[in-house]
């Protein structure tokens, strides 16, 4: 069985085999380490402090012990106050220094915290912005957020709080047993006897919770994701009446998660009295037997109450342990979560020996080339085209056809599973990503715009720009004159996703981007879609500025866009049926005749 998990197949999942929760948890310890590596002096200091302060704190029972049996009496009988008062002193200066100590483990500790957190966010940011366009199209947007906040806050709360609570318990139970045993081993005696319920106690607690909390991660990603679609769609939801189905499945989901966490709130109030039990029965024995020896003799009071202290000591810091192990494996799941989108390659990765292409004359071919989604149907059976450098190509056909898949492979989102696309003879797996994004630019139908000006979006692609060569860009497709008007001009901040300008103001923007860009190959995946028809009419002129001079693939549905085309392309089934400039194909009798006549139709 293959032990390699991947992040996106087994995100709705918590019943793994053996093999992938072994995988899982090397993934995992790997990314903590790597991680960690980078702050190992720091940890050390951590480490040290935390040793030095929990040694201390484990001095005060002792103290107590020989103040009573020792100091005491030297007062009482001799009336000698020199042991109190060292006993007393050393109490307070144990006690500052205990304080102390942990007042500068606490910032320590936060300052590792913080930075695994800062290289962590960094790294799934980072990551995601590299990962293939497959993998976006397949992992949910709520999902990839779910990553970002829930996840990461529960790794934080991991390691600023369970962490703490961790190592103060382990190393406060371990000196506190050594110091017991020490002390008195007829004690310690009685907590080897108690380990063995506390152990079991333990493991049940241990196994039953990580099955929990894996179950509560997947719960809780699925109802952020329904939460960012259902606020995301709120349009389509509200033109639909889809509210009340909304509502209903929301609430399924956030039963599912009330469940959960009720689960695991069971399995820590089945726990703690368990521990409590156990802690109660020890503390008894210890008196009892030392009571037993105090009438004998054998033992001093103040001794045996040092003893019963260390008793209560070592099962006090289980309850920290046991609180850890709730934290642990909430964080667990979560750390699980991020290493698998971390985990996950591009499926288009950048070439180990890049070619340049400094000024790309714009000649696209494919060749041979078969291409499938994934493990589905072939959508490109062994396809083979030539566009020469200057020629603007319309693609028409039906929807399914092939035509947005064929614009995603020149764009280089997906890569051929057989044969090559190249770029004036170069292979588009071999050319330097720098070059190959300057030099093919695709518009799409969306338009998106970030949040930010109108300049800043017309200069994504070409940030350094100057603001001579935005206006410029945006007056040679037509935009100027409505950016000019809008309340502060090319200052004006368009709000999310481009909500103060229209949707059609939206595509002009895209236009100047693109324009600005200045490709040697430019890609028009239905990007008129958006617009009316005065609108369109509007920018035709402003699609002959863009597209002059340059290698353009038009993807329109509305064949009043393909009329300024050089060349009419008519797909099926992933092939070219007609081939041939637009005023010989509507003079014909194939396909593309048909559609245009069926067009002029409708407009009359």
């Amino acid at each position: 069985m293959s032990t390699t998990v991947q992040g996106t197949a087994g995100e709705d999942r918590s019943d793994y085999t053996r093999d992938e929760n072994r995988a899982i948890r090397k993934r995992s310890l790997r990314l903590l380490g790597s991680l960690l590596r980078p702050l190992r002096g720091q940890v050390i200091l951590v480490a040290v402090v935390v040793v030095l302060q929990t040694a201390l704190r484990v001095v005060g029972p002792a103290l107590l012990g020989f103040g009573i049996s020792v100091a005491l009496p030297a007062v009482l009988e001799r009336g000698d106050w020199g042991p109190a008062w060292f006993i007393t002193t050393t109490y307070a200066v144990t006690a500052v220094s205990n304080a102390s100590m942990l007042a500068w483990y606490d910032v320590l500790a936060a300052k590792v915290t913080q930075n695994v957190l800062l290289d962590l966010r960094t790294r799934v940011f980072r990551h995601t912005q590299l990962l293939s366009l497959e993998f976006h199209e397949s992992y949910t947007s709520g999902r990839i957020i779910s990553r970002q906040t829930s996840d990461l806050d529960t790794i934080r709360e991991l390691l600023g709080g369970g962490l703490n609570q961790l190592v103060h318990g382990v190393l406060f139970g371990v000196f506190t047993f050594i110091a017991l045993a020490l002390w008195d081993w007829q004690s310690a005696l009685v907590l080897v006897v108690a380990g063995i319920p506390l152990a079991m106690l333990m493991r049940w607690f241990y196994k039953a919770s990580q099955v929990t909390y894996r179950t509560s991660r997947v719960v809780s990603a699925k109802v952020i994701v329904k939460f960012v679609e259902t606020m995301t769609g709120i349009r389509a939801g509200k033109a639909f009446r889809t509210e009340p189905r909304n509502e209903e499945e929301f609430s399924g989901l956030a039963l599912d998660y009330r469940d959960v966490n009720m689960r695991s709130i069971r399995l820590f109030g089945t726990f703690e009295p368990g521990l409590m039990a156990i802690s109660a029965f020890s503390i008894g024995i210890v008196v009892l037997w030392g009571g037993i020896r105090i009438t004998q003799g054998e033992l001093a009071v103040g001794f045996l109450l040092t003893a019963v202290l260390y008793v209560r000591n070592f099962f006090m810091p289980l309850q920290e342990i046991a609180m850890f192990l709730n934290s642990f494996q909430n964080a667990s799941a979560a750390l699980e979560k991020v290493s698998g989108v971390l985990e996950e390659q591009p499926t288009v990765p950048d070439p180990a020996k890049p070619v340049a292409l400094e000024a790309a004359r714009g000649a696209v071919r494919f060749e041979e080339v078969t291409f499938a989604y994934g493990t589905g149907k072939v959508i490109l059976p062994r396809f083979t085209l030539d566009i020469p450098a200057g020629q603007t190509v319309a693609l028409v056909g039906t929807t399914g056809a092939g035509k947005s898949t064929l614009a995603k492979l020149v764009s280089r989102f997906y890569d051929p599973s057989q044969g090559r696309v190249t770029l004036d003879g170069v292979d588009l797996r071999d050319l330097a990503s720098r070059d190959l994004r300057r030099s093919i630019v695709m518009v799409t139908q969306e338009a998106y715009l970030f949040s930010g000006t109108v300049a800043d979006n017309i200069a994504l692609g070409r940030p350094d720009a100057t603001m001579d060569e935005i206006v410029a860009a945006a007056r040679a497709v037509g935009a100027d004159a409505f950016i000019q008007s809008l309340p502060d001009g090319y200052s004006t901040d368009v709000n999310k996703r481009g909500g103060r300008v229209s949707a059609g103001q939206r595509q002009l923007i895209s236009f100047a981007r693109a324009f600005l860009a200045n490709p040697a190959v430019l890609i028009l995946d239905e990007a008129t879609a958006s617009l009316d028809i005065p609108s369109e009419k509007m920018i035709q002129g402003a699609l002959q500025t863009l597209l002059a001079d340059r290698t353009a693939i038009i993807i329109a549905h509305r064949l009043s866009t393909v009329a300024i085309a050089d060349r009419v392309l008519v797909m099926e089934h992933g092939q070219v049926i007609e081939d041939d400039s637009p005023e010989a194909l509507i003079a014909g009798t194939g396909k593309f005749a048909q559609l245009h006549a069926a067009w002029r139709e409708s407009l009359v």
